[in-house]
Protein backbone atom coordinates (compact mmCIF):
# COMPACT_ATOMS: atom_id res chain seq x y z
CA UNK A 1 0.00 0.00 0.00
CA UNK A 2 1.48 3.39 -0.81
CA UNK A 3 2.10 5.80 1.94
CA UNK A 4 -0.75 8.36 0.24
CA UNK A 5 -2.90 5.73 0.93
CA UNK A 6 -2.18 4.85 4.53
CA UNK A 7 -2.39 8.60 5.30
CA UNK A 8 -5.67 8.44 3.49
CA UNK A 9 -6.89 5.59 5.64
CA UNK A 10 -5.28 6.74 9.05
CA UNK A 11 -6.82 10.30 8.60
CA UNK A 12 -10.37 8.79 7.80
CA UNK A 13 -10.14 6.30 10.70
CA UNK A 14 -9.21 9.42 12.89
CA UNK A 15 -11.86 11.47 11.52
CA UNK A 16 -14.76 8.69 12.09
CA UNK A 17 -13.61 8.10 15.62
CA UNK A 18 -13.48 11.88 16.58
CA UNK A 19 -16.86 12.72 15.27
CA UNK A 20 -18.04 8.97 17.05
CA UNK A 21 -16.78 10.49 20.24
CA UNK A 22 -17.88 13.75 20.00
CA UNK A 23 -21.26 13.48 18.83
CA UNK A 24 -22.43 11.34 21.52
CA UNK A 25 -22.16 13.49 24.26
CA UNK A 26 -23.43 11.79 27.61
CA UNK A 27 -26.81 13.30 28.91
CA UNK A 28 -27.14 15.53 32.14
CA UNK A 29 -29.55 13.71 34.36
CA UNK A 30 -32.65 15.70 35.65
CA UNK A 31 -32.18 16.71 39.53
CA UNK A 32 -35.91 14.95 41.35
CA UNK A 33 -37.56 16.83 43.50
CA UNK A 34 -37.48 15.80 47.36
CA UNK A 35 -40.96 13.49 47.76
CA UNK A 36 -43.71 15.88 49.17
CA UNK A 37 -43.60 15.62 53.14
CA UNK A 38 -47.69 14.93 54.75
CA UNK A 39 -48.48 15.39 57.88
CA UNK A 40 -49.92 12.13 59.66
CA UNK A 41 -53.59 13.04 58.33
CA UNK A 42 -52.93 13.25 54.64
CA UNK A 43 -50.71 10.15 55.00
CA UNK A 44 -53.89 8.60 56.07
CA UNK A 45 -55.43 9.72 52.92
CA UNK A 46 -57.61 12.33 54.56
CA UNK A 47 -56.36 16.08 53.42
CA UNK A 48 -57.67 19.00 54.96
CA UNK A 49 -57.23 22.52 53.41
CA UNK A 50 -54.23 24.32 55.22
CA UNK A 51 -55.36 26.61 57.81
CA UNK A 52 -53.44 29.84 55.98
CA UNK A 53 -54.27 32.11 59.38
CA UNK A 54 -51.74 29.85 61.02
CA UNK A 55 -49.26 28.92 59.06
CA UNK A 56 -49.32 32.02 56.22
CA UNK A 57 -49.09 29.91 53.40
CA UNK A 58 -51.44 29.81 50.72
CA UNK A 59 -51.75 27.82 47.75
CA UNK A 60 -51.75 29.23 44.02
CA UNK A 61 -53.55 32.60 44.12
CA UNK A 62 -56.53 31.48 45.89
CA UNK A 63 -57.47 34.00 48.85
CA UNK A 64 -57.34 32.16 52.55
CA UNK A 65 -58.91 30.12 54.15
CA UNK A 66 -60.22 28.51 50.55
CA UNK A 67 -58.13 26.77 48.70
CA UNK A 68 -57.61 25.73 45.00
CA UNK A 69 -58.93 22.95 43.22
CA UNK A 70 -56.46 20.78 40.70
CA UNK A 71 -57.38 19.14 38.04
CA UNK A 72 -56.11 16.14 36.11
CA UNK A 73 -54.23 16.55 32.50
CA UNK A 74 -56.85 17.87 29.72
CA UNK A 75 -59.89 17.61 32.16
CA UNK A 76 -62.45 19.96 33.81
CA UNK A 77 -63.39 17.71 35.92
CA UNK A 78 -64.18 17.79 40.08
CA UNK A 79 -62.70 14.55 41.19
CA UNK A 80 -61.07 12.51 44.03
CA UNK A 81 -60.16 14.27 46.88
CA UNK A 82 -60.64 17.75 44.86
CA UNK A 83 -64.30 17.52 45.91
CA UNK A 84 -63.74 17.65 49.89
CA UNK A 85 -61.52 20.77 48.88
CA UNK A 86 -64.74 22.46 47.29
CA UNK A 87 -67.28 21.57 49.49
CA UNK A 88 -64.82 23.39 52.22
CA UNK A 89 -64.28 26.43 49.46
CA UNK A 90 -68.31 26.11 49.29
CA UNK A 91 -69.04 25.99 53.07
CA UNK A 92 -66.88 29.31 53.59
CA UNK A 93 -69.28 31.32 50.71
CA UNK A 94 -71.92 30.07 52.74
CA UNK A 95 -70.94 30.64 55.93
CA UNK A 96 -70.10 34.37 54.33
CA UNK A 97 -72.73 35.75 52.44
CA UNK A 98 -71.13 38.94 51.84
CA UNK A 99 -68.00 37.33 50.12
CA UNK A 100 -67.71 37.71 46.11
CA UNK A 101 -65.25 35.79 44.26
CA UNK A 102 -63.96 35.73 41.11
CA UNK A 103 -63.27 31.88 39.85
CA UNK A 104 -59.87 31.89 38.44
CA UNK A 105 -59.30 29.00 35.67
CA UNK A 106 -55.37 27.83 34.81
CA UNK A 107 -53.58 25.58 33.13
CA UNK A 108 -50.08 24.23 32.32
CA UNK A 109 -48.15 25.54 29.64
CA UNK A 110 -48.40 21.95 27.51
CA UNK A 111 -51.34 22.83 24.64
CA UNK A 112 -51.99 26.01 22.19
CA UNK A 113 -52.44 29.61 23.82
CA UNK A 114 -56.09 28.88 22.46
CA UNK A 115 -56.51 25.27 24.00
CA UNK A 116 -55.53 26.30 27.36
CA UNK A 117 -57.64 29.39 27.44
CA UNK A 118 -60.67 27.62 26.66
CA UNK A 119 -59.53 24.35 28.68
CA UNK A 120 -58.93 27.46 31.90
CA UNK A 121 -62.61 28.67 31.22
CA UNK A 122 -63.83 25.14 31.54
CA UNK A 123 -62.20 24.89 34.27
CA UNK A 124 -63.43 28.01 36.33
CA UNK A 125 -66.94 27.26 34.74
CA UNK A 126 -67.24 23.62 36.14
CA UNK A 127 -65.95 25.02 39.77
CA UNK A 128 -68.58 27.71 39.38
CA UNK A 129 -71.28 24.94 38.96
CA UNK A 130 -70.38 22.99 41.54
CA UNK A 131 -70.78 25.31 44.08
CA UNK A 132 -74.15 26.77 42.97
CA UNK A 133 -75.16 23.29 43.19
CA UNK A 134 -73.86 23.17 46.67
CA UNK A 135 -75.99 26.35 47.44
CA UNK A 136 -73.24 29.53 46.37
CA UNK A 137 -75.51 32.09 44.35
CA UNK A 138 -74.24 32.71 40.91
CA UNK A 139 -74.62 36.47 41.62
CA UNK A 140 -71.87 35.94 43.60
CA UNK A 141 -69.10 34.66 41.52
CA UNK A 142 -67.77 35.21 38.25
CA UNK A 143 -65.04 33.53 35.99
CA UNK A 144 -62.32 34.29 33.93
CA UNK A 145 -59.53 32.33 31.75
CA UNK A 146 -55.50 32.56 32.08
CA UNK A 147 -54.94 29.48 30.46
CA UNK A 148 -50.95 29.25 30.96
CA UNK A 149 -50.27 33.30 31.09
CA UNK A 150 -50.11 33.43 34.90
CA UNK A 151 -48.00 30.36 36.07
CA UNK A 152 -46.98 29.37 39.44
CA UNK A 153 -44.10 27.02 38.66
CA UNK A 154 -42.38 27.76 35.55
CA UNK A 155 -40.81 23.54 35.71
CA UNK A 156 -41.24 21.10 32.81
CA UNK A 157 -41.90 18.31 35.29
CA UNK A 158 -45.05 16.66 36.08
CA UNK A 159 -45.12 18.54 39.97
CA UNK A 160 -44.76 21.96 38.04
CA UNK A 161 -47.48 20.82 35.85
CA UNK A 162 -49.62 19.50 38.51
CA UNK A 163 -49.67 22.60 40.40
CA UNK A 164 -50.77 25.22 37.47
CA UNK A 165 -53.91 23.22 36.11
CA UNK A 166 -55.96 24.62 38.82
CA UNK A 167 -59.13 26.82 40.10
CA UNK A 168 -58.46 30.00 42.03
CA UNK A 169 -60.79 31.41 44.18
CA UNK A 170 -60.15 35.17 44.79
CA UNK A 171 -62.02 37.69 46.98
CA UNK A 172 -63.00 40.74 44.96
CA UNK A 173 -65.06 42.52 47.68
Amino acid sequence: MSSKKWVYLATSVMLILGLGFSGCSKKVPETVPPPPQFTETEAAGVTEPLDTEETGIMEGRTSGPMVPVYYEFDSSAIIGEQVQRIEFNAEFLRDNPDIRIRIEGNCDPRGTREYNLALGERRAQAAKRYLVNLGVSPERMNTVSFGAEKLLLYGHDEISYAQNRRSDFVIIN
